[in-house]
């Protein structure tokens, strides 16, 4: 089982998928993941993206691909894979396809986490952070003590409200046109109402998959 989570920041996604992991038994791998991975064990195309990335350049979406392509014919994802923050845009979902196809791999989801703008921006601005450990906490005011590290929360500068609309719209623009591009070639895409709690999410999660 292969399944691609797209979702807005903030909406759950990454919770979700560890989640899924759980009840699915099967890895989730996300681009950074992969990367670092292929940097520390020294393969060619990890020594590649190592170098793109020690000039500070984006990895290119071949190299990435390719990446993916060795993880998903490794024996730890023969059972499945849930893939987190792989596809960004439509020529990453065009390249994923086609990878699957080189493969003989089907993709057997897209889950796409839906949340109103406003709600979103309501629950990602009264997150806090830990300035030492990095533990996000909800409802927790900046300046509070960490109860985990003793630490001092503080609101990050993107969890602002005019930078989470400003991301917002980026994620929009981005990934509306990959969702559309998924359904235009007959994958299944199910939207996933990400409002609720995290048992609620993960039911509906589950449904749209069939579990």
């Amino acid at each position: 089982m292969i399944i691609v989570l797209l979702g807005p920041p903030g909406a759950g996604k990454g919770t979700q998928g560890e989640r899924l992991v759980a009840r699915l038994g099967v890895p989730k791998v996300a681009t950074g993941d992969v990367l670092r991975a292929a940097v520390k064990a020294g393969t060619r195309l990890g020594l590649e993206a190592k170098g793109f990335m020690d000039r500070g350049d984006l990895v290119p979406d071949r190299v990435i691909l390719g990446i993916m392509k060795e993880t998903l014919s490794s024996p730890e994802t023969a059972k499945g894979v849930i893939l987190d923050g792989v596809v960004r845009t439509e020529a990453q979902a065009e390249g994923l396809a086609g990878m699957l196809k080189e493969i003989n791999r089907p993709l057997d989801a897209v889950l796409v986490f839906t949340i109103a703008d406003d709600v979103l921006i309501a629950r990602l601005s009264a997150r806090t952070t830990c300035d030492h450990c990095q533990t996000p906490f909800m409802d927790m005011a900046p300046g509070t003590t960490c109860p985990k590290c003793g630490g001092h929360l503080v609101r990050r500068k993107d969890d602002e409200p005019d930078a989470i609309r400003r991301r917002l719209e980026v994620y929009t623009a981005q990934t509306e046109p990959v969702i559309h591009w998924f359904r235009d070639h007959g994958a299944k895409v199910v939207s996933v109402d990400a409002v609720g709690t995290m048992d609620e999410v993960e039911a509906r999660a589950l449904a749209a998959l069939g579990r």
